[in-house]
């Protein structure tokens, strides 16, 4: 992690396609036999939806996922139109009723995939920065701007990094250079390829990643000073000398998606490596019991957090806890006990791993937590001695900076991370085999399916996307630092609030926009 700089180097963009032969896109285009295989088809398209290798080889099956729909009759390489014998039909995906959720849309999933691919926004006309949740952030939106502020400022002088130390406690000063870290997903949760690409991603992007509480496999370690320790109630692989490899120890008390519940591995994703890493037996579910039964006091937490630092004498306390309705004092306990960062978490943050009754009946929303516990620390006077970092639903760019706008200081993603890595949103997460595209997966068979250069690539260029927005939405208010948005809180609007009027001229602005 480098020094704070107004500067921002990020690796390139590398176009990194889909694993799979036939992708999914917005359309589906069809080429019927009486194709003659002229090939003006992939003369005209410059999107590269239909490929030819050569003068006297038929077209490939068309690409759809780059296919820009009918909007493209507008042009006049139109495919459809310019066919010579009219092989080619256009049709929109039925598919895509049957992909995501409420949260996670389809049109959402496939403009996360893209971005993942080029490190570019996508050119489809897909709605990649809201749900159909009908609340929380799907219900939040920018004002305009006013357009004398804007800066004409290129994306490498816009500054979006964040401080993780606050305290001048003598202790490393930190910064990673994206207002976002990879979330915890353990050791037996995930292959371990998407482990270990996840960590040379952060080390690219000058960030970090979390081991998630499933111990430290070893192929983590040439990526240390990028990856976060976690410490959580059931201790499975947590040893002396891997929590000395660590910049930062992060205490999970509760997690968002399933607080006052703790953990639960399904037996048959404890493999003979997954028993080994967490000293347990093969084939055996594994629960982690909540809450430390070591811990029912701030003062008991500050023993936790002197532990820590006692360990390592570098390294930085992060403190994860779910947002019941007193996360506000939850986390000024943690300021007062040491910590340098305070990570709330939550409701309907996790994977499919995460049962559903829990998400949606227990933790706060994000949106409701953020601001809470940001006010209470002004009041405290502890706000700019302590990093808040927030997770749970945070799913896109503009949530990311809706996010911080109402006050937290950057965010921890995960499943986003895994959505570039092609996750359909299926729900098979805690099943051993149940993963069919192999990321939150222990079978060795279906481990090879994904490589670390992949996972490291995919989730580079997603963040170089996201990058791109916020630079956006910071030159539109006159900001040349991600730092600026945090609390302000006066540049976002709830849609429920808005008259008729209002409201339908939100709906005439452009899609990727989300300012009104």
């Amino acid at each position: 992690m480098s020094e704070n700089t107004n500067s921002i180097k990020l690796p390139k963009a590398v176009e990194t396609p889909s694993r799979f032969r036939n992708t999914i896109g917005k359309y589906v285009i069809k080429r019927s036999n009486a194709c003659i295989s002229c090939g003006k088809c992939a003369e005209l398209c410059p999107y590269g939806v239909h490929i030819r290798y050569s003068n006297y080889a038929k077209p490939l099956r068309p690409i759809e996922h780059k296919c820009i729909g009918f909007k493209c009759r507008e042009n006049d390489f139109f495919c459809i139109d310019k066919c010579p014998v009219q092989a080619l039909t256009l049709r929109k995906n039925a598919l895509l009723e049957t992909m995501g959720d409420y949260r996670w849309t389809a049109e959402m999933l496939l403009g996360h995939f893209a971005m993942a691919e080029t490190g570019d926004l996508p050119k489809v006309d897909l709605e990649y920065s809201l749900g159909d949740s009908g609340g929380g952030f799907d219900k939040m939106r920018f004002i305009k701007p006013d357009s004398a502020l804007s800066l004409k400022l290129d994306d490498d002088k816009i500054d979006t990094s964040i401080e993780l130390n606050k305290t001048n406690d003598g202790r490393p000063v930190k910064t990673i250079s994206i207002p976002c870290y990879g979330g915890g997903m353990s050791y037996g949760s995930t292959a371990l390829s998407v482990m270990v690409g996840r960590a040379r991603a952060a080390k690219a992007l000058d960030t970090l990643t979390c081991t998630g509480e499933g111990g430290y496999p070893p192929e983590l370690l040439p990526y240390k000073e990028n990856v976060i320790t976690q410490v959580a109630t059931g201790l499975f692989g947590v040893r002396e000398e891997t929590l000395q490899h660590c910049p930062i120890m992060e205490f999970k008390y509760a997690q968002g998606a399933k607080p006052g519940l703790g953990g639960h591995l399904l037996g048959e994703k404890v493999t003979e490596a997954v028993a080994a890493m967490r000293e347990t037996v093969v084939g055996r579910p594994l629960f982690s019991p909540f809450p430390f039964h070591s811990v029912y006091s701030v003062e008991d937490h500050k023993k936790h957090v002197d532990w820590m630092k006692e360990i390592n004498n570098q390294v930085l306390c992060s403190v994860k806890v779910s947002t019941p309705t007193d996360v506000d004092m939850v986390a000024v306990g943690a300021y007062y006990a040491g910590a340098h960062i305070i990570h709330i978490d939550g409701s309907y943050g996790g994977t499919g791993a995460a049962p559903d009754i829990a998400k949606k009946n227990i933790a706060m929303p994000i949106e409701y937590a953020i601001p809470k516990v940001h006010q209470f620390l002004v009041d405290e006077g502890a706000r700019d001695k302590i990093t808040l970092i927030a997770s749970g639903g945070i799913r896109n760019a503009m949530d990311v900076a809706k996010a911080i706008a109402l006050g937290a200081d950057g965010v921890v993603i995960g499943t986003a991370e895994i959505v570039a890595l092609e996750c359909v949103r299926c729900g098979n997460c805690e099943s051993g085999r149940g993963c069919a595209r192999g990321i939150a997966s222990t079978d060795p068979e279906l481990g090879y399916m994904i490589s670390e250069e992949y996972v490291e690539q995919r989730i580079i260029n997603m963040y170089i996307a996201w990058r791109k927005q916020w630079c956006d939405i910071l030159r539109s208010f006159g900001m040349q630092s991600i730092k600026e948005l945090v609390g302000r809180s006066d540049l976002l609007i709830h849609m429920d609030y808005l008259d008729k009027e209002e409201r339908a001229k939100y709906q005439a602005t452009p899609i990727k926009q989300h300012i009104i």
